[in-house]
């Protein structure tokens, strides 16, 4: 009879009965009335994410007046690792999704001179496109973070980690759309070499002549190919950000619900570590692709006459982008699967939990899932808004973060790009610096922030002054770190002027070859002066062939120098003076120990956000805090930083049908003077509003007992 029952009924225990418990499981009687039918314990088990069949191991199954007893001993050592795994296997999931997320966005900031130079953009426009991601989040972040704490999380996670995919395929797929890259006057070269015209001169005279003539086609400007593909880099950005929404705040909220409270901060500081070496790969990723010819593979790079360190190079941007679109949509895959709630760790390892209570839980929470209705959360929007934002603490230091981000995103999108002007790295070599020295001194900061809130058991008060700290030594370590200089590259009629006359592109050396003002086709002289073109320089002759070509005979290099003198010039910018290294040098230094500094507090003031707030508030407070971030600091910042480097340009070059591109060179001194006075005010801000949020955090925790202040809980 017992074994007919064993056949008819075939019993799913849910996983949750199993939690945190290793060795052989006794499983006392469990009544009919408990357990229902097997259709709806095969739902408790969907629920709670595992299937786990275990009627075939019970040594004895019967029935007696209505009711079902099992009795038995099961061996669950492997049972229990898979099931103890699956909050650890979220973490490991969150984390490469992070992960990639960062290596994408930090792509993203390292490409930004290669898509500025390839789309002839200035900075302001550079720095829009950057800023369309926050807008993509702008769009989405607060409704995602109110109603997807409602809602199943990690399928959330997992759609926008496909949305990112999409959007990043979508950046890269741009190149293929767009004819080959040109960069301005590449025919010089190649047409002097093949034309039988004696001077220099003589070749400028004649393109002068003609060139009126090629600016049209068909009595209509045609524009370059691609001129206007930058849109779609724009609108790809856009929607990595519109998929980027769900992934922070949920992940985190999520972690935050299930985690044992003490190990929150913990769980917390190892993600945001293991982010960063998304950031370092994008970084790297960056210096390589940098390195290779926009048009690798379709074009001779024997004919290529300008190297990586010319301001005309653009490098292999769009591979960069199809490599971050397969690792999101990788990450995508595991939270598919994912439960969409799982049992809180307990303090006490120990602990127990009846099968019955599990159970009855378990389906007062389905019976509760049903009834869900979205109208009745967004009745609670404004309201929970209104106290949010009523919270003093909370709001000072959302004020502190926007100033604070403001700064951060100013000098990540264009830290590579200081780092070349200011001191003639190429954009290979200048993100390869950030991903291997900046970011890493970051992660360690950010590991040992967490280490020291679980080790030393810091409280709200405590945290809120690590934070200050940290951002007011990084901010003198700033002072230092702009003291680092390097002078002007000497250019002729731009930086310094020719024979001691008025600084002016055009001289009495150059005057009759009828050189354009709109050329950028530099050459360096052995004394250490770039003109702008061979015609500036007043060239004669030539030789040699592709990036080998010497030009001879310069009379403007022999007017400013003494008889016997080179009047040779030879292709490219001429490099900064000796001791600029020894000041890069400093540089790096400084700006490596500043980023530590900087993120051992950031761990801390995150966590201080999330406890000076009311535990249902949590994900709306991190989606808001995301969110104004990203508008007011991820948006204009790139745009407002871009125009100030725009002020401080010297030479524009100029597109086929007028207009303003790119900038080819800056003023080193103006450039740094601007971004300088710029931060120093920003942290400025930063400073005062932690000092008074740290105040006002002080009041309301002090008269609290040690226990109800930690950090962790």
């Amino acid at each position: 009879m017992a074994a007919k029952h064993n056949s008819e009924r075939r019993l799913f225990v849910p996983r949750c009965a199993y939690r945190y418990r290793a060795g052989p499981l006794l499983l006392h009687s469990v009544t009919h009335r408990d357990v229902k039918s097997e259709r709806h314990l095969v739902h408790v088990c969907d629920v709670a994410g595992l299937d786990v069949f275990v009627g075939d191991v019970f040594a004895a199954v019967g029935a007696e007046d209505g009711q079902l007893f099992i009795t038995g001993i099961i061996q669950c050592e492997f049972l229990y690792c898979l099931l103890f795994s699956v909050f650890q296997l979220f973490i490991v999931a969150l984390s490469f999704a992070y992960f990639s997320k960062a290596l994408t966005g930090t792509y993203m900031k390292s490409s930004i001179t290669q898509i500025e130079r390839r789309f002839d953009l200035s900075s302001t426009h550079i720095g829009l496109i950057d800023g369309s991601f926050e807008m993509g989040n702008l769009l989405f972040l607060a409704v995602v973070s109110h109603f997807g704490a409602k809602l199943h999380r990690p399928r959330l996670i997992a759609a926008g980690c496909f949305l990112m995919a999409v959007g990043a395929f979508l950046t890269g797929l741009t190149h293929f759309f767009m004819g080959r890259y040109r960069y301005k006057y590449d025919t010089v070269i190649q047409v002097f070499q093949n034309d039988n015209l004696t001077t220099v001169c003589e070749l400028f005279v004649t393109k002068s002549i003609s060139q009126i003539s090629s600016l049209c086609h068909y009595a209509a400007c045609v524009r370059d190919s691609g001129s206007s593909m930058w849109i779609y880099v724009f609108l790809g950005n856009a929607l990595r950000g519109i998929g980027e929404t769900p992934v922070t705040p949920l992940g985190i909220s999520y972690i935050d619900d299930f985690a044992k409270a003490e190990n929150s901060p913990f769980y917390i500081a190892c993600l945001q570590t293991i982010t960063l070496l998304g950031p370092m790969f994008g970084f790297l990723l960056g210096s390589y692709c940098a390195r290779l010819y926009v048009d690798i593979g379709y074009v001779d790079m024997e004919s290529v006459t300008i190297t990586p360190k010319d301001s005309r190079w653009v490098g292999a941007w769009w591979m960069g982008f199809l490599v971050s679109s397969g690792l999101l949509l990788i990450s995508s895959i595991p939270f598919w699967f994912l439960p969409r709630s799982m049992p809180k760790q307990e303090s006490e390892e120990n602990h127990e939990t009846p099968v019955c209570e599990i159970l009855n839980k378990t389906e007062d929470a389905q019976s509760n899932n049903q009834n869900f209705k979205l109208t009745e959360i967004a009745k609670g929007f404004l309201p929970s808004l209104r106290h949010l934002l009523g919270t003093p603490a909370y709001f000072l230091l959302l004020c502190g973060n926007i100033l604070k981000f403001n700064a951060f995103i100013g000098l990540l999108t264009f830290k590579a790009k200081y780092m070349e002007q200011q001191f003639g790295q190429s954009a290979s070599r200048a993100n390869f610096l950030i991903g291997v020295l900046n970011l890493p001194a970051v992660a360690i900061g950010i590991f040992l922030g967490g280490l020291l809130m679980k080790r030393y058991k810091l409280s709200v008060v405590s945290g809120a002054k690590l934070s200050f700290a940290t951002s007011f030594m990084s901010y003198l370590l700033m002072l230092l770190q702009f003291g680092t200089k390097c002078d002007n590259i000497p250019i002729a009629g731009l930086t310094v002027s020719y024979n001691g006359s008025v600084e002016m592109l055009f001289s009495e050396c150059n005057r009759d070859c009828l050189c354009s003002a709109e050329e950028w086709d530099p050459v360096c002289s052995d004394s250490g002066i770039t003109y702008i073109s061979p015609c500036m320089a007043g060239c004669l002759s030539s030789s040699g062939h592709g990036k080998n070509t010497v030009f001879h005979n310069c009379t403007c290099v022999s007017t400013s120098f003494p008889a016997g003198s080179s009047t040779s010039v030879r292709l490219g910018q001429c490099p900064h003076a000796k001791d600029c290294s020894r000041s890069f040098t400093s540089y790096m230094a400084i700006s490596v120990l500043s980023s530590f500094i900087n993120a051992l507090g950031a761990t801390p003031g995150y966590m201080v956000i999330i406890r000076c707030i009311t535990p249902e508030l949590k994900s709306l407070a991190l989606g808001i805090q995301t969110l104004v971030t990203r508008t007011l600091g991820g948006i204009p910042a790139p745009v407002y930083f871009g125009a100030l480097i725009d002020s401080t340009c010297l030479k524009w070059s100029m597109k086929s049908c007028g207009g303003r591109g790119a900038c080819r060179i800056y003023n080193s001194d103006m450039y740094r003077y601007h971004t300088e006075k710029f931060q120093f005010t920003l942290f400025k801000q930063i400073c005062q509003k932690l000092l008074t949020s740290i105040i006002i955090v002080v009041k309301t925790f002090a008269d609290l007992p040690q226990s109800n202040s930690v950090l962790y809980f």
